[in-house]
């Protein structure tokens, strides 16, 4: 090992981080309009230290702690889910942390604030050719990809010993962008599908997605799919805590009908004590999972089983729970919040996403019980 897993967690003050929250909230309006962000706001996120906050120190980048990350797309979401999401790719480096060191060093050397997007699946063959590999094919759901530096898409090619596919890097010429983002909800994250026609990926541009990383520090020897739900759980957990401000803010507002305010209402009180609990509980659990799991990180290396699963249990749990927190403050709110100009109705379009991501399913339950009773889990899980 080259460099000591416990060295001090990084002091970098994101200073431009109001600026940020200050823009998402001016230019929000224009995200769902465009169904992406716009890259003059992605350049914005790139000084706020969004960018690099996962790029390797030797690479000049911050390697944040996780919780800090978490906590910064927390504080996003809740002025805008989808540049949340958007901003929650800033962790994805960790990804690239498995390309060799001489190609890491290709990719960082304009600077360490690089941003990465992948649509990794369907998983598509790929022809072996001298030195690598012809790609060819058609991958969805990669947000964020309108602004990226850099793409990866899934692919397959031979046997693979893990069951894992490879990733392939590409830049944004050699990928076509079909705009096809036609949604509900998170309609600014760009989720568009890629399509890539014979593009030459050396083998050196290609990396197996939570594959051991070449660079020795903490934050690569964090588990990489467990921190990839993480990202995505806190949007949920940033747009219920804006929602459920609102619906406490909107209590002492009188009503169409002339009837009481909803703060003199018992039942509304009582309906916002409980989301307020199941909200604060659900995010308790998700930071210290994190925690526990970042200090045996730093510690020894690598994390348990055990911690893994509480990883993907917290995350699943606070996504659903977040969305059961919005929906209550979409009915406290009555019949003002179904306006198009009230943002009630985006906090639940928009929470009632993050919980359908693969990684935050149902059974994500199924796979962390399996793991605190001693119960092999389905294949993947760990």
């Amino acid at each position: 090992m080259t460099q000591s897993l416990d060295s001090p967690d990084t002091t970098t003050d994101m200073t431009h981080i109001d600026e940020v929250l200050a823009v998402v909230a001016e230019r929000q309006p224009e995200f769902e309009e465009k169904r992406h962000v716009p890259r003059d706001v992605i350049d914005a996120f790139k000084s706020a230290g969004i960018y690099r906050a996962s790029t390797p120190k030797r690479f000049g980048g911050d390697a944040l702690p996780p919780a800090r990350f978490l906590s910064l797309i927390e504080r996003i979401s809740a002025v805008d889910g989808s540049a949340g999401w958007v901003a929650s790719f800033g962790s994805s480096l960790v990804y690239l942390a498995a390309l060799p060191l001489e190609t890491q060093a290709e990719l960082y050397a304009d600077g360490p604030d690089v941003v990465f997007a992948g649509g990794l699946f369907p998983v598509q063959p790929a022809e072996r050719v001298e030195g690598g590999y012809r790609v060819s094919g058609r991958w969805k759901f990669a947000s964020g990809c309108t602004g990226a530096d850099v793409l990866g898409v899934g692919i397959k090619a031979g046997e693979d010993t893990t069951g894992r596919p490879l990733t392939a890097v590409l830049r944004p010429g050699q990928v076509r962008i079909a705009e096809n983002w036609d949604v509900v909800g998170l309609r600014g994250t760009g989720s568009h599908d890629l399509v890539v026609d014979g593009a030459i990926v050396p083998e050196e541009w290609t990396f197996v997605r939570g594959g051991e990383p070449t660079v020795d520090e903490a934050l690569y020897h964090y588990p990489t799919v467990p921190y990839a739900a993480q990202v995505l759980a806190v949007v949920g957990l940033g747009v219920a805590r804006a929602a459920l401000d609102q619906a406490i803010a909107a209590g002492g507002r009188a009503g169409y009908t002339g009837a009481p305010k909803p703060a003199e209402r018992a039942t509304y009180r009582i309906a916002v004590g409980q989301a307020e609990a199941q909200l604060r509980s659900a995010r308790a659990f998700f930071y210290e999972a994190t925690e526990e799991t970042w200090d045996t990180v730093r510690a020894v290396g690598h994390a348990s089983a055990r911690q893994i699963a509480l990883l993907r249990l917290a995350s699943t749990h606070l996504a659903k729970a977040s969305f059961e927190v919005v929906r209550a403050a979409y009915q406290l709110s009555g019949i003002a919040a179904i306006a198009d100009g009230s943002p009630m109705q985006r906090y639940l379009r928009d929470a009632s996403v993050v919980p359908q991501h693969a990684f935050l399913q149902e059974g994500m339950y199924d796979g962390a019980g399996a793991v605190l009773m001693g119960v092999q889990p389905f294949p993947g899980f760990l």
